[in-house]
């Protein structure tokens, strides 16, 4: 594919991930709290931000994999996955401090069981990987979150410095900020599209972010019945897969 076919598919992957946000928040159940409550749940903010730091964590080694696989195939590939991994590495530090703003301590983050839509999330990675033979699942991945975070996170994080007081998110506030500062978005989608050479491969591609998608809906509904309901998280998630 050429350049303009990429630059194109760009613009097709990006509008279909603003009509994700647009479904998430119409039909996801309690999509919107951190968004407009003026009543914020603190167990669910508290869990939303331990998950995130956990899939940091994890993300570290699916990142070591995407980086064994790059030395085999292509050694420069791997120098740029490197330094954005190194890039990350540590960006966990910054959520766990704002968790402390509001008592959670580092021990009881790191203990926490993750949320079975975490662990979803993980073998969907690993599953491309071994079973693919490449990480385009995780790749495509991490150009959803990338692109997702600012579409949704400057608006949770202004409301929830409303709600809970001024600079109590100022650690994802400054991971919002790195990451547009170092323009991570289109860093991502260039190492994603040296994957990108045909048709089926648009279509692979396409189809990796929209199970993202259902997987990011799966965890958001967990959350809200696990913390704000009290009801079976691994339930909803169930139906929040199976949903038509």
């Amino acid at each position: 594919m050429t350049k303009n076919e990429h630059a194109a598919f760009k613009q097709e992957v990006d509008e279909l991930l603003r009509q994700m946000v647009q479904q998430f928040y119409r039909e996801v159940e309690g999509a919107d709290h951190l968004f407009r409550a003026r009543d914020i749940n603190m167990a669910y903010y508290q869990r939303h931000v331990i998950e995130i730091i956990l899939r940091l964590r994890m993300k570290r080694w699916i990142d070591a994999l995407t980086i064994h696989y790059f030395t085999k195939h292509n050694p420069v590939l791997a120098k740029k996955w490197c330094a954005y991994t190194e890039d990350e590495m540590l960006h966990d530090s910054m959520f766990a401090k704002d968790l402390e703003r509001v008592g959670v301590s580092r021990e009881e983050i790191y203990s926490t069981e993750p949320m079975f839509s975490t662990k979803l999330l993980q073998g969907y990675f690993y599953y491309g990987l071994e079973h693919e033979g490449r990480p385009l699942a995780s790749l495509s991945s991490s150009y959803f979150i990338e692109n997702v975070s600012l579409m949704t996170q400057p608006d949770w994080i202004e409301n929830v410095e409303q709600v809970l007081g001024a600079g109590m998110a100022k650690g994802q506030q400054a991971h919002v900020n790195h990451d547009l500062e170092d323009d991570h978005t289109d860093f991502v989608w260039d190492v994603l599209m040296t994957f990108v050479h045909t048709d089926d491969d648009r279509r692979r591609v396409v189809e990796h972010i929209t199970n993202v998608y259902r997987l990011f809906c799966a965890f958001y509904t967990e959350l809200y019945h696990r913390t704000v309901l009290k009801q079976d998280g691994a339930f909803a998630v169930v139906k929040a897969l199976t949903h038509p």
